[in-house]
């Protein structure tokens, strides 16, 4: 899946403190998903998601204020430990908002893994803004999740 020209992508690459099976399966088991996902002060209700190729998922998500909301897809390629890439779209989605697909791949590095996340295509600048705030956060809250002992 590559990008086109002029493409409205995000490109994050994050370096995290465990093994590639370790930080996919952080991605992937939905015990573990619920536990770090969306941005700072969100929590994860409800789930429904089992990677596999053709199956569909479900999150919903809670913000600090405010009534929840649910970001569904389709998951286009599992391949553990190695990498994940779903299609990523919002229930009830702002006029901005597109399906976009995520694609992950995780790297050994030393006794850590680098996390390639690009997604795309965004329909303007703002909503791959407000994308790029969520996934940092969540990289942050991720980071703090794989560092517990």
């Amino acid at each position: 899946m590559t990008a086109r020209v002029g493409e409205l992508t995000l490109e994050l690459d994050r370096v995290l403190p465990a093994a590639p099976p370790v930080v996919f399966r952080a991605f992937s088991a939905p015990d573990a998903l619920a536990k770090w996902w969306g941005p700072e002060g969100f929590v994860i209700p409800s789930l429904e998601f089992q990677p596999r190729v053709g199956e569909t998922y479900r999150i919903e998500m809670q913000p600090p204020e405010g009534d929840a909301f649910y970001l569904t897809g389709e998951f286009k390629q599992v391949d553990p430990p190695a990498g994940l890439a779903y299609t990523f779209a919002w229930e009830d989605p702002d006029p901005d908002d597109v399906e976009t697909v995520v694609e992950l791949s995780f790297r050994a590095r030393g006794d850590s893994t680098e996390v390639v996340l690009t997604q795309r295509c965004f329909k303007t600048e703002g909503r791959r803004e407000l994308h790029r705030n969520g996934w940092m956060d969540s990289l942050e809250k991720l980071e703090r999740f794989l560092s517990r002992p």
